[in-house]
């Protein structure tokens, strides 16, 4: 994949905002995610060639921290807290009808580019156990009956119906 003139550009403006920054990867990264939704291997080609930071420990950093990624994320990104509490109280079978009813796996993206399943450690979120949360939205006390009205709510802010 070869990366559009403007977005060259773009990211190199990125990394001139933080060239006198002792430690730049990070801040760098993060407005390319933001920006982008994701940072692909040209992406960090260039970032290496315009800081002089090796490939190496760009991909390193990118693969370390949960918030960046490497794939296109989707419009809304559901995210299943599969910690202690919420494992305890039924977060798996929650995780699981959200895989069934969008049908795709935690980490994957629909085809459609809607939706993205994540599996979280934790979102600090205990006391309303099982949480998931969608774009930072938070919805306590999760049941396998409540996910399709969650996806569902998603569709209705695109003005869109539901797939049966």
């Amino acid at each position: 994949m070869k990366l559009q003139e403007s977005a060259v550009a773009q990211i190199t403006a990125i990394c001139e905002r933080y060239k006198n920054e002792k430690t730049p990867l990070m801040m760098i990264l993060s407005d390319i995610q933001n920006e982008y939704g994701y940072i692909p291997l040209e992406v960090q080609e260039l970032v290496s060639e315009k800081t002089g930071i090796s490939v190496a420990e760009i991909y390193g950093v990118v693969t370390f921290y949960s918030f960046f990624s490497l794939t296109p994320k989707g419009k809304y990104i559901i995210g299943c807290c599969l910690g202690t509490a919420c494992y305890v109280k039924g977060a798996q079978k929650v995780i699981d009808v959200f895989s069934e009813e969008l049908g795709i796996k935690p980490g994957e993206t629909t085809d459609d580019g809607m939706f993205t399943l994540d599996a979280l450690r934790c979102i600090g979120a205990c006391g309303i156990a099982p949480a998931v949360s969608v774009n930072g939205k938070v919805y306590p006390k999760m049941t396998g009956a409540q996910v399709r009205e969650v996806i569902a709510q998603q569709y209705l802010n695109e003005g869109k119906e539901m797939p049966k």
